[in-house]
Protein backbone atom coordinates (compact mmCIF):
# COMPACT_ATOMS: atom_id res chain seq x y z
CA UNK A 1 0.00 0.00 0.00
CA UNK A 2 1.37 3.38 -1.00
CA UNK A 3 1.82 6.18 1.48
CA UNK A 4 -1.05 8.13 -0.10
CA UNK A 5 -3.47 5.20 0.09
CA UNK A 6 -2.45 4.49 3.69
CA UNK A 7 -3.16 8.11 4.60
CA UNK A 8 -6.57 7.90 2.93
CA UNK A 9 -7.42 4.71 4.82
CA UNK A 10 -6.37 6.26 8.12
CA UNK A 11 -8.48 9.33 7.40
CA UNK A 12 -11.45 7.00 6.93
CA UNK A 13 -10.76 4.70 9.88
CA UNK A 14 -10.48 7.44 12.49
CA UNK A 15 -13.90 9.11 11.95
CA UNK A 16 -15.56 5.71 11.57
CA UNK A 17 -13.98 4.49 14.82
CA UNK A 18 -15.09 7.62 16.65
CA UNK A 19 -18.52 7.36 15.04
CA UNK A 20 -18.84 3.76 16.22
CA UNK A 21 -17.79 4.77 19.73
CA UNK A 22 -20.42 7.54 19.73
CA UNK A 23 -23.17 5.15 18.64
CA UNK A 24 -22.17 2.47 21.14
CA UNK A 25 -22.20 5.08 23.90
CA UNK A 26 -25.74 6.01 22.90
CA UNK A 27 -26.77 2.34 22.93
CA UNK A 28 -25.39 1.92 26.46
CA UNK A 29 -26.58 5.24 27.91
CA UNK A 30 -29.47 6.50 25.76
CA UNK A 31 -31.10 3.39 24.31
CA UNK A 32 -34.89 3.63 24.18
CA UNK A 33 -37.34 0.77 23.88
CA UNK A 34 -40.79 2.33 24.09
CA UNK A 35 -43.58 3.86 22.07
CA UNK A 36 -43.38 3.09 18.37
CA UNK A 37 -40.61 0.54 18.99
CA UNK A 38 -43.03 -1.68 20.89
CA UNK A 39 -45.69 -1.20 18.21
CA UNK A 40 -43.32 -2.34 15.48
CA UNK A 41 -42.02 -5.14 17.70
CA UNK A 42 -45.49 -6.42 18.49
CA UNK A 43 -46.41 -6.52 14.81
CA UNK A 44 -43.18 -8.38 13.97
CA UNK A 45 -43.69 -10.98 16.74
CA UNK A 46 -47.30 -11.68 15.83
CA UNK A 47 -46.32 -11.91 12.18
CA UNK A 48 -43.77 -14.59 13.03
CA UNK A 49 -45.72 -16.46 15.72
CA UNK A 50 -49.29 -16.29 14.47
CA UNK A 51 -49.02 -15.23 10.86
CA UNK A 52 -51.07 -12.12 11.74
CA UNK A 53 -49.88 -8.66 10.79
CA UNK A 54 -51.27 -6.91 13.83
CA UNK A 55 -51.63 -7.08 17.58
CA UNK A 56 -52.91 -9.59 20.12
CA UNK A 57 -55.19 -8.94 23.07
CA UNK A 58 -56.01 -11.23 25.94
CA UNK A 59 -54.92 -14.80 25.28
CA UNK A 60 -53.53 -14.41 21.77
CA UNK A 61 -56.70 -12.84 20.33
CA UNK A 62 -55.44 -11.38 17.02
CA UNK A 63 -56.34 -7.94 15.74
CA UNK A 64 -55.01 -7.13 12.25
CA UNK A 65 -53.71 -3.62 11.63
CA UNK A 66 -52.62 -1.33 8.81
CA UNK A 67 -51.32 1.59 10.87
CA UNK A 68 -47.69 0.79 10.04
CA UNK A 69 -46.14 -0.22 6.73
CA UNK A 70 -44.40 -3.62 6.67
CA UNK A 71 -40.85 -2.43 5.94
CA UNK A 72 -39.58 -2.06 9.50
CA UNK A 73 -41.57 -4.96 11.02
CA UNK A 74 -39.97 -7.10 8.30
CA UNK A 75 -36.53 -5.95 9.45
CA UNK A 76 -37.42 -6.64 13.10
CA UNK A 77 -38.81 -10.06 12.23
CA UNK A 78 -35.53 -10.95 10.52
CA UNK A 79 -33.58 -9.77 13.58
CA UNK A 80 -35.90 -11.63 15.97
CA UNK A 81 -35.21 -14.82 14.02
CA UNK A 82 -31.49 -14.36 14.62
CA UNK A 83 -31.32 -12.80 18.10
CA UNK A 84 -34.59 -13.98 19.67
CA UNK A 85 -37.85 -12.22 20.48
CA UNK A 86 -37.67 -8.89 22.30
CA UNK A 87 -33.87 -8.79 21.99
CA UNK A 88 -33.70 -5.14 21.00
CA UNK A 89 -30.13 -4.32 22.06
CA UNK A 90 -28.54 -6.53 19.35
CA UNK A 91 -30.80 -4.74 16.87
CA UNK A 92 -29.33 -1.45 18.04
CA UNK A 93 -25.84 -2.81 17.32
CA UNK A 94 -26.96 -3.81 13.82
CA UNK A 95 -28.33 -0.31 13.33
CA UNK A 96 -24.97 1.14 14.40
CA UNK A 97 -23.34 -0.72 11.52
CA UNK A 98 -26.06 0.34 9.08
CA UNK A 99 -25.70 3.97 10.15
CA UNK A 100 -21.94 3.87 9.60
CA UNK A 101 -22.60 2.47 6.13
CA UNK A 102 -24.82 5.51 5.58
CA UNK A 103 -21.89 7.71 6.56
CA UNK A 104 -19.69 5.96 4.00
CA UNK A 105 -22.30 6.45 1.28
CA UNK A 106 -22.61 10.15 2.12
CA UNK A 107 -18.83 10.53 2.09
CA UNK A 108 -18.39 8.65 -1.18
CA UNK A 109 -21.12 10.67 -2.88
CA UNK A 110 -19.53 13.93 -1.70
CA UNK A 111 -16.19 12.66 -2.99
CA UNK A 112 -17.59 11.88 -6.42
CA UNK A 113 -19.16 15.32 -6.64
CA UNK A 114 -16.50 17.51 -5.04
CA UNK A 115 -13.27 15.54 -4.55
CA UNK A 116 -11.31 13.76 -1.82
CA UNK A 117 -11.24 16.58 0.71
CA UNK A 118 -15.01 16.91 0.50
CA UNK A 119 -15.33 13.17 1.08
CA UNK A 120 -13.20 13.39 4.20
CA UNK A 121 -15.18 16.35 5.55
CA UNK A 122 -18.51 14.64 4.84
CA UNK A 123 -17.33 11.49 6.60
CA UNK A 124 -16.41 13.42 9.72
CA UNK A 125 -19.64 15.42 9.67
CA UNK A 126 -21.83 12.33 9.22
CA UNK A 127 -19.96 9.98 11.55
CA UNK A 128 -19.99 12.47 14.43
CA UNK A 129 -23.46 13.90 13.87
CA UNK A 130 -25.22 13.24 17.20
CA UNK A 131 -28.70 13.86 15.80
CA UNK A 132 -28.62 10.92 13.41
CA UNK A 133 -26.26 8.74 15.47
CA UNK A 134 -28.53 8.63 18.51
CA UNK A 135 -31.33 7.00 16.51
CA UNK A 136 -29.17 3.93 16.06
CA UNK A 137 -29.96 3.38 19.76
CA UNK A 138 -33.70 3.30 19.07
CA UNK A 139 -35.35 0.48 17.11
CA UNK A 140 -37.27 2.85 14.85
CA UNK A 141 -37.43 3.45 11.11
CA UNK A 142 -35.06 6.44 11.08
CA UNK A 143 -31.73 4.61 10.70
CA UNK A 144 -32.92 2.47 7.81
CA UNK A 145 -34.66 5.42 6.16
CA UNK A 146 -31.47 7.50 6.23
CA UNK A 147 -29.60 4.56 4.71
CA UNK A 148 -32.06 4.22 1.82
CA UNK A 149 -31.91 7.95 1.09
CA UNK A 150 -28.10 7.95 0.97
CA UNK A 151 -28.02 4.74 -1.08
CA UNK A 152 -30.59 6.06 -3.57
CA UNK A 153 -28.73 9.27 -4.33
CA UNK A 154 -25.36 7.52 -4.42
CA UNK A 155 -26.74 4.95 -6.85
CA UNK A 156 -28.30 7.70 -8.95
CA UNK A 157 -24.90 9.35 -9.36
CA UNK A 158 -23.20 6.02 -10.18
CA UNK A 159 -25.92 5.24 -12.71
CA UNK A 160 -25.47 8.66 -14.35
CA UNK A 161 -21.71 8.27 -14.50
CA UNK A 162 -22.03 4.78 -16.02
CA UNK A 163 -23.97 6.12 -18.98
CA UNK A 164 -27.54 6.05 -17.67
CA UNK A 165 -28.18 2.61 -19.15
CA UNK A 166 -29.97 -0.37 -17.68
CA UNK A 167 -27.31 -1.51 -15.19
CA UNK A 168 -26.82 -2.65 -11.62
CA UNK A 169 -26.87 0.90 -10.22
CA UNK A 170 -30.33 1.49 -11.59
CA UNK A 171 -31.40 -1.76 -9.94
CA UNK A 172 -29.84 -0.72 -6.62
CA UNK A 173 -31.55 2.68 -6.73
CA UNK A 174 -34.87 1.01 -7.53
CA UNK A 175 -34.61 -1.49 -4.67
CA UNK A 176 -33.55 1.26 -2.29
CA UNK A 177 -36.52 3.48 -3.20
CA UNK A 178 -38.95 0.56 -3.01
CA UNK A 179 -37.82 -0.40 0.49
CA UNK A 180 -37.75 3.23 1.60
CA UNK A 181 -41.44 3.58 0.69
CA UNK A 182 -42.17 0.40 2.66
CA UNK A 183 -40.53 1.97 5.71
CA UNK A 184 -42.46 5.23 5.85
CA UNK A 185 -45.35 6.45 3.65
CA UNK A 186 -43.90 9.93 3.11
CA UNK A 187 -40.83 8.34 1.53
CA UNK A 188 -42.86 8.29 -1.65
CA UNK A 189 -41.23 11.71 -2.05
CA UNK A 190 -37.96 9.91 -2.82
CA UNK A 191 -39.04 8.29 -6.11
CA UNK A 192 -41.18 11.35 -6.83
CA UNK A 193 -37.96 13.38 -7.09
CA UNK A 194 -35.47 10.76 -8.27
CA UNK A 195 -37.48 9.33 -11.18
CA UNK A 196 -37.88 12.77 -12.88
CA UNK A 197 -34.14 13.29 -12.35
CA UNK A 198 -33.50 9.99 -14.15
CA UNK A 199 -35.63 11.17 -17.07
CA UNK A 200 -33.67 14.44 -17.09
CA UNK A 201 -30.38 12.50 -17.21
CA UNK A 202 -31.62 10.40 -20.14
CA UNK A 203 -32.69 13.59 -21.92
CA UNK A 204 -29.28 15.20 -21.29
CA UNK A 205 -27.50 12.17 -22.71
CA UNK A 206 -29.82 11.79 -25.71
CA UNK A 207 -30.47 15.38 -26.72
CA UNK A 208 -32.96 15.57 -29.56
CA UNK A 209 -32.78 11.79 -30.06
CA UNK A 210 -34.80 10.90 -26.96
CA UNK A 211 -36.95 7.84 -27.61
CA UNK A 212 -39.34 5.61 -25.72
CA UNK A 213 -36.82 2.77 -25.81
CA UNK A 214 -34.34 4.89 -23.84
CA UNK A 215 -37.02 5.69 -21.26
CA UNK A 216 -38.00 2.05 -20.86
CA UNK A 217 -35.50 1.36 -17.99
CA UNK A 218 -36.92 4.32 -16.06
CA UNK A 219 -40.47 3.09 -16.58
CA UNK A 220 -39.48 -0.37 -15.36
CA UNK A 221 -37.78 1.16 -12.32
CA UNK A 222 -40.86 3.25 -11.47
CA UNK A 223 -43.10 0.19 -11.74
CA UNK A 224 -40.76 -1.85 -9.54
CA UNK A 225 -40.88 0.84 -6.84
CA UNK A 226 -44.67 0.49 -6.71
CA UNK A 227 -44.81 -3.31 -6.99
CA UNK A 228 -44.15 -4.10 -3.28
CA UNK A 229 -47.14 -1.94 -2.35
CA UNK A 230 -49.55 -4.03 -4.43
CA UNK A 231 -49.67 -7.10 -2.12
CA UNK A 232 -49.95 -4.72 0.85
CA UNK A 233 -52.89 -2.92 -0.78
CA UNK A 234 -54.56 -6.24 -1.67
CA UNK A 235 -54.14 -7.46 1.89
CA UNK A 236 -55.70 -4.26 3.25
CA UNK A 237 -58.64 -4.59 0.88
CA UNK A 238 -59.24 -8.23 1.78
CA UNK A 239 -58.83 -7.62 5.53
CA UNK A 240 -60.44 -4.20 6.00
CA UNK A 241 -62.27 -3.59 2.69
CA UNK A 242 -60.53 -0.24 2.23
CA UNK A 243 -58.24 1.09 -0.49
CA UNK A 244 -55.05 1.82 1.42
CA UNK A 245 -51.77 1.29 -0.51
CA UNK A 246 -49.69 3.05 2.15
CA UNK A 247 -50.52 3.78 5.80
CA UNK A 248 -53.24 6.19 6.96
CA UNK A 249 -52.21 9.69 7.95
CA UNK A 250 -54.23 9.34 11.16
CA UNK A 251 -52.41 6.12 12.18
CA UNK A 252 -55.76 4.48 12.93
CA UNK A 253 -57.34 1.29 11.69
CA UNK A 254 -60.67 1.35 9.81
CA UNK A 255 -63.57 1.84 12.20
CA UNK A 256 -61.51 3.61 14.85
CA UNK A 257 -62.60 7.12 15.80
CA UNK A 258 -60.41 9.99 14.62
CA UNK A 259 -60.51 13.04 16.93
CA UNK A 260 -60.64 15.56 14.10
CA UNK A 261 -62.07 18.29 16.33
CA UNK A 262 -59.29 17.92 18.88
CA UNK A 263 -56.66 17.87 16.12
CA UNK A 264 -58.19 20.97 14.55
CA UNK A 265 -58.08 22.79 17.89
CA UNK A 266 -54.52 21.62 18.53
CA UNK A 267 -53.36 23.11 15.22
CA UNK A 268 -54.67 26.54 16.28
CA UNK A 269 -51.87 26.98 18.81
CA UNK A 270 -49.29 24.13 18.79
CA UNK A 271 -45.68 24.75 17.77
CA UNK A 272 -43.13 22.80 19.81
CA UNK A 273 -42.41 19.17 20.63
CA UNK A 274 -43.28 19.67 24.31
CA UNK A 275 -46.92 20.22 23.30
CA UNK A 276 -46.81 17.08 21.17
CA UNK A 277 -45.77 14.95 24.14
CA UNK A 278 -47.80 16.67 26.86
CA UNK A 279 -51.06 17.24 24.98
CA UNK A 280 -51.27 15.60 21.54
CA UNK A 281 -50.10 12.12 22.53
CA UNK A 282 -51.96 12.14 25.85
CA UNK A 283 -55.40 12.75 24.41
CA UNK A 284 -57.67 9.74 24.92
CA UNK A 285 -55.17 8.10 27.27
CA UNK A 286 -54.53 10.27 30.34
CA UNK A 287 -55.32 13.61 31.97
CA UNK A 288 -54.67 16.91 30.22
CA UNK A 289 -53.45 19.94 32.15
CA UNK A 290 -54.34 23.51 31.30
CA UNK A 291 -51.00 24.50 32.84
CA UNK A 292 -49.24 22.71 29.97
CA UNK A 293 -50.86 25.01 27.42
CA UNK A 294 -48.96 28.12 26.25
CA UNK A 295 -50.59 31.55 26.40
CA UNK A 296 -51.21 31.49 22.64
CA UNK A 297 -53.78 28.70 23.21
CA UNK A 298 -56.22 31.35 24.50
CA UNK A 299 -57.40 34.52 22.80
CA UNK A 300 -59.40 35.82 25.78
CA UNK A 301 -60.30 35.17 29.40
CA UNK A 302 -63.57 33.60 28.27
CA UNK A 303 -61.70 31.24 25.97
CA UNK A 304 -59.37 30.26 28.82
CA UNK A 305 -62.35 29.48 31.03
CA UNK A 306 -63.99 27.49 28.25
CA UNK A 307 -60.83 25.47 27.62
CA UNK A 308 -60.30 24.84 31.35
CA UNK A 309 -63.89 23.59 31.69
CA UNK A 310 -63.44 21.33 28.70
CA UNK A 311 -60.24 19.84 30.15
CA UNK A 312 -61.89 19.38 33.54
CA UNK A 313 -64.81 17.47 32.01
CA UNK A 314 -62.47 15.37 29.92
CA UNK A 315 -60.22 14.51 32.89
CA UNK A 316 -63.18 13.07 34.78
CA UNK A 317 -63.48 10.42 32.06
CA UNK A 318 -60.07 10.26 30.29
CA UNK A 319 -62.16 9.29 27.31
CA UNK A 320 -62.26 11.08 23.96
CA UNK A 321 -65.96 10.82 23.23
CA UNK A 322 -67.61 12.36 20.13
CA UNK A 323 -69.17 14.97 22.42
CA UNK A 324 -65.75 16.17 23.53
CA UNK A 325 -64.56 16.22 19.94
CA UNK A 326 -67.48 18.45 18.93
CA UNK A 327 -66.63 20.86 21.72
CA UNK A 328 -63.00 21.02 20.58
CA UNK A 329 -64.17 21.60 17.01
CA UNK A 330 -66.37 24.51 18.06
CA UNK A 331 -63.46 26.05 19.96
CA UNK A 332 -61.17 25.53 16.96
CA UNK A 333 -63.56 27.23 14.53
CA UNK A 334 -63.85 30.20 16.86
CA UNK A 335 -60.06 30.58 17.01
CA UNK A 336 -59.55 30.15 13.26
CA UNK A 337 -62.20 32.75 12.44
CA UNK A 338 -60.52 35.20 14.80
CA UNK A 339 -56.99 34.69 13.43
CA UNK A 340 -57.04 32.92 10.04
CA UNK A 341 -53.55 34.13 9.05
CA UNK A 342 -52.10 32.71 12.25
CA UNK A 343 -53.74 29.31 11.61
CA UNK A 344 -52.99 28.94 7.91
CA UNK A 345 -49.55 30.55 7.69
CA UNK A 346 -47.82 31.61 10.89
CA UNK A 347 -48.27 28.44 12.93
CA UNK A 348 -47.38 25.95 10.13
CA UNK A 349 -44.19 27.90 9.39
CA UNK A 350 -43.41 28.13 13.12
CA UNK A 351 -43.86 24.35 13.51
CA UNK A 352 -41.54 23.70 10.58
CA UNK A 353 -38.92 26.11 11.93
CA UNK A 354 -39.22 24.45 15.32
CA UNK A 355 -38.58 21.02 13.82
CA UNK A 356 -35.62 22.32 11.84
CA UNK A 357 -33.78 24.58 14.25
CA UNK A 358 -34.74 24.05 17.89
CA UNK A 359 -32.75 21.67 20.13
CA UNK A 360 -33.45 17.98 19.55
CA UNK A 361 -34.07 16.75 23.11
CA UNK A 362 -36.54 13.98 22.24
CA UNK A 363 -33.86 11.25 22.49
CA UNK A 364 -31.60 12.90 25.05
CA UNK A 365 -32.01 12.98 28.80
CA UNK A 366 -33.14 16.61 28.66
CA UNK A 367 -36.47 17.88 29.95
CA UNK A 368 -39.06 19.11 27.49
CA UNK A 369 -38.89 22.50 29.19
CA UNK A 370 -35.11 22.53 28.65
CA UNK A 371 -34.93 26.34 28.76
CA UNK A 372 -35.61 26.47 32.54
CA UNK A 373 -32.08 27.23 33.73
CA UNK A 374 -32.95 27.12 37.43
CA UNK A 375 -34.20 23.53 37.01
CA UNK A 376 -31.71 21.92 34.62
CA UNK A 377 -28.63 24.20 34.51
CA UNK A 378 -26.07 21.95 32.77
CA UNK A 379 -28.72 20.30 30.61
CA UNK A 380 -29.99 23.71 29.58
CA UNK A 381 -26.51 24.53 28.32
CA UNK A 382 -26.44 21.16 26.55
CA UNK A 383 -29.73 22.01 24.86
CA UNK A 384 -28.41 25.36 23.63
CA UNK A 385 -25.23 23.66 22.41
CA UNK A 386 -27.40 21.13 20.58
CA UNK A 387 -29.34 23.94 18.90
CA UNK A 388 -26.11 25.69 17.89
CA UNK A 389 -24.64 22.50 16.43
CA UNK A 390 -27.86 21.73 14.58
CA UNK A 391 -27.90 25.25 13.12
CA UNK A 392 -24.26 24.85 12.10
CA UNK A 393 -25.10 21.74 10.06
CA UNK A 394 -27.87 23.56 8.22
CA UNK A 395 -25.69 26.60 7.57
CA UNK A 396 -22.86 24.44 6.23
CA UNK A 397 -25.31 22.67 3.96
CA UNK A 398 -26.80 25.95 2.71
CA UNK A 399 -23.38 27.49 2.02
CA UNK A 400 -22.21 24.31 0.30
CA UNK A 401 -25.28 24.21 -1.93
CA UNK A 402 -24.78 27.88 -2.82
CA UNK A 403 -21.12 27.22 -3.73
CA UNK A 404 -22.12 24.19 -5.79
CA UNK A 405 -24.55 26.31 -7.77
CA UNK A 406 -22.10 29.20 -8.09
CA UNK A 407 -19.33 26.98 -9.42
CA UNK A 408 -21.62 25.19 -11.85
CA UNK A 409 -23.84 22.16 -11.34
CA UNK A 410 -23.17 20.46 -14.68
CA UNK A 411 -22.91 17.50 -15.24
CA UNK A 412 -24.72 16.92 -11.94
CA UNK A 413 -27.67 19.26 -12.51
CA UNK A 414 -30.26 16.47 -12.46
CA UNK A 415 -28.83 15.07 -9.22
CA UNK A 416 -28.84 18.54 -7.65
CA UNK A 417 -32.43 19.04 -8.78
CA UNK A 418 -33.51 15.77 -7.17
CA UNK A 419 -31.75 16.57 -3.89
CA UNK A 420 -33.18 20.07 -3.61
CA UNK A 421 -36.64 18.90 -4.68
CA UNK A 422 -36.62 16.20 -2.01
CA UNK A 423 -35.78 18.75 0.69
CA UNK A 424 -38.37 21.26 -0.55
CA UNK A 425 -41.16 18.69 -0.87
CA UNK A 426 -40.42 17.23 2.54
CA UNK A 427 -40.56 20.66 4.15
CA UNK A 428 -43.83 21.35 2.31
CA UNK A 429 -45.24 18.11 3.68
CA UNK A 430 -44.16 19.01 7.22
CA UNK A 431 -46.13 22.25 6.92
CA UNK A 432 -49.30 20.15 6.86
CA UNK A 433 -48.63 18.18 10.06
CA UNK A 434 -50.44 18.70 13.35
CA UNK A 435 -47.61 17.73 15.67
CA UNK A 436 -44.08 19.05 15.74
CA UNK A 437 -41.41 16.33 15.99
CA UNK A 438 -37.75 17.14 15.25
CA UNK A 439 -37.09 13.59 14.03
CA UNK A 440 -39.22 14.31 10.95
CA UNK A 441 -36.37 16.50 9.63
CA UNK A 442 -33.62 13.90 10.08
CA UNK A 443 -34.11 12.78 6.48
CA UNK A 444 -32.58 16.08 5.36
CA UNK A 445 -29.21 15.42 7.01
CA UNK A 446 -27.68 13.06 4.40
CA UNK A 447 -28.20 15.73 1.76
CA UNK A 448 -27.09 18.77 3.75
CA UNK A 449 -23.91 16.91 4.75
CA UNK A 450 -23.18 16.12 1.10
CA UNK A 451 -23.70 19.80 0.26
CA UNK A 452 -21.50 20.84 3.18
CA UNK A 453 -18.68 18.84 1.62
CA UNK A 454 -18.57 21.36 -1.25
CA UNK A 455 -17.15 23.98 1.14
CA UNK A 456 -14.01 21.89 1.51
CA UNK A 457 -13.59 21.22 -2.20
CA UNK A 458 -10.83 23.05 -4.12
CA UNK A 459 -12.43 25.21 -6.79
CA UNK A 460 -10.22 23.73 -9.49
CA UNK A 461 -11.49 20.20 -8.93
CA UNK A 462 -15.09 21.08 -8.18
CA UNK A 463 -17.72 19.72 -10.50
CA UNK A 464 -15.38 17.36 -12.32
CA UNK A 465 -17.28 14.42 -13.71
CA UNK A 466 -16.46 11.04 -12.28
CA UNK A 467 -17.16 7.64 -13.65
Amino acid sequence: MTKGKLKTVLWAVLPLALGLALRLWYVLHAGRIEGDTLIYGSIAKNWLKLGIYGFTFGIDIPKPTLIRLPGYPLFLAFCFRIFGFDRYVPIMYVQCVIDLCTCLLISTLAGRLFGRRAAQAALWLSALCPFTAIYAAAPLTETLTLFTIALTFYSLERWRAAGADFNRWLAVATLSMAYSVLLRPEQGLLPATVVPAMIWIIWQNSGLHLSLSKLRPIAIAAICVVLPLIPWAIRNWRTFHVIQPLAPRSATDPGEAIPTGFQHWYRTWAIDFASTEQIYWNYDSTDLRVADLPNRAFDSEDQYAETAALFSDYNQKDNATPAFDRRFEALAKQRVQTHPLRYYLVLPVARLANMLFRPRPEMMQIGLDWWRWHVYRGKTLLAYASAALNLAYFLLGAVGLWLWRKRGLSPHSALAFAMVAFVVLRCALLLTLDNSEPRYTLELFPLIIVWAGCIFAPSATHGAATS
